[in-house]
């Protein structure tokens, strides 16, 4: 019989060993992936939550923005992207349109703009640092082609947040109507970060 425990404890230690951990290492989960080809980033997203360390982000978001969601398009250039935040506020939309330069497989806009590990497969953590306003700026994204993440998802997004010494993110309400999908054109507010020609 003592035989018997031995095998069944020495089974269930190597089954146990056998089975991968949840990612809640920081370390893990705050590693950067590389983005082969614009085409797994290009198209609609939907933001799902956001955690910045400007001063009140968090009320301000949740306060201001009934829904938003951002759109990777190609640039010119052949691994730049366009990117376009459609946020709407009070009723009315906005689009924000920023650009991703891509260098040696790390991705730059104005100091530093990343794509993050994640476990939700058809999400995109996207950490940006770089200068608003004259003010140091850091800020991540949780994007998914799906109008709702699951609890773990979020779960998982908060704890990047917390390894990246970021507040506690806004989370969107994911049952707010989104604004349409229209081309840029005059009378929307453009951030250009690159300045002429981009």
């Amino acid at each position: 019989m003592m035989g018997f425990i031995h095998v069944a404890v020495a089974l269930i230690s190597l089954l146990s060993s056998g089975q991968s951990a949840p990612v809640t290492n920081c370390e893990n989960i705050t590693q950067p992936i590389e983005i082969q080809g614009n085409y797994q980033v290009v198209g609609r997203w939907i933001l799902s939550a956001e955690s910045t360390n400007l001063i009140d982000s968090k009320n301000r978001t949740e306060k201001l923005v009934e829904s938003a969601w951002v759109k990777f398009t190609p640039a010119n250039d052949s691994d730049d992207l366009n990117i376009f935040h459609y946020l709407k506020m009070h009723g009315t939309c906005f689009i924000v349109r920023t650009r991703m330069t891509s260098m040696k497989n790390s991705t730059i806009v104005m100091v530093k703009s990343i794509f993050l590990t994640t476990g939700c497969p058809d999400c995109l953590v996207h950490y940006s640092e770089g200068i608003y306003q004259g003010n140091d700026y850091r800020g991540l994204q949780l994007l998914s082609r799906r109008n709702k993440v699951t609890a773990e998802e979020l779960q998982e997004f908060t704890k990047q947040t917390e390894c990246l010494n970021l507040p506690p993110p806004a989370i969107l309400n994911p049952g707010k109507e989104l604004c349409p999908d229209i081309l840029p054109s005059h009378g929307i507010y453009t951030l250009d970060m690159f300045g002429p020609g981009t």
